[in-house]
């Protein structure tokens, strides 16, 4: 039990986890006392919302923090904040699975169905279910470092769904839903000469394979 104590007081990630948990224990405080204002339900499902996309954001900018600064460590914290997204995420979604909807299977196929923002979000939240289920390092192993990181990238796609969620969900004030669509854009702009990079990369390596191949012929 010391030493459990001891290695989680030393490791900064389990700090950070206590600071990404603090949103979530200013709800439930705010629950407990009776404080979500007129209308708890609305208060609830926004909060949690609002904070998945903001971890979702966060989360991807490590890397082009990391590349920016040669910050390496802060890529040690990039799991935990993901994982810290798909946790709000869950909230979320329970919060409308029981709190809007009392489990009524009926209404929630009927809401997919009228209400366009709902089908988005259930797209956002079903994404990041494997990306939450693969982000250890034996994942990593089992799907080899290519194959893992294609998945990962699809958190990318999680992250738009949910602004355009956010985005339907405010219909009038689309003031901050544009701002995480910037700095949505932003972060995919500044992976992209990266990217053309590792596809010439892969090309170049492709061509050499073959040369060499039909040289052996």
């Amino acid at each position: 039990m010391r030493e459990w104590i001891y290695a989680r007081a030393t490791d900064s990630r389990f700090y950070l986890f206590l600071t990404c948990t603090l949103p979530a224990a200013l709800l439930v405080r705010a629950i407990a006392t009776g404080n979500l204002g007129a209308n708890p339900l609305e208060t609830i499902r926004d909060t949690t919302g609002i904070w998945t996309l903001r971890f979702l954001v966060v989360t991807l900018a490590i890397t082009p923090v990391r590349r920016l600064t040669g910050w390496h460590k802060i890529i040690q914290a990039r799991r935990v904040i993901g994982l810290c997204a798909f946790f709000y995420a869950v909230l979320h979604f329970v919060s409308y699975v029981w709190l809007d909807q009392f489990f009524a299977l009926d209404g929630m196929i009927d809401d997919l169905t009228k209400r366009p923002f709902i089908m988005a979000g259930y797209a956002s939240f079903v994404v990041l279910i494997p990306l939450a289920v693969t982000s250890t390092k034996k994942w990593i192993w089992r799907l080899g470092g290519r194959k893992w990181r294609l998945l990962h990238r699809l958190i990318y796609f999680s992250a738009a769904a949910g602004v355009v969620h956010y985005f339907w969900r405010v219909k009038l004030d689309v003031q901050s839903p544009v701002i995480y669509a910037v700095l949505l854009g932003t972060l995919l702009l500044a992976r992209l000469p990266r990217s053309i990079l590792e596809r010439k990369r892969a090309a170049a390596e492709a061509q050499i394979l073959q040369a060499k191949s039909s040289r052996w012929r």
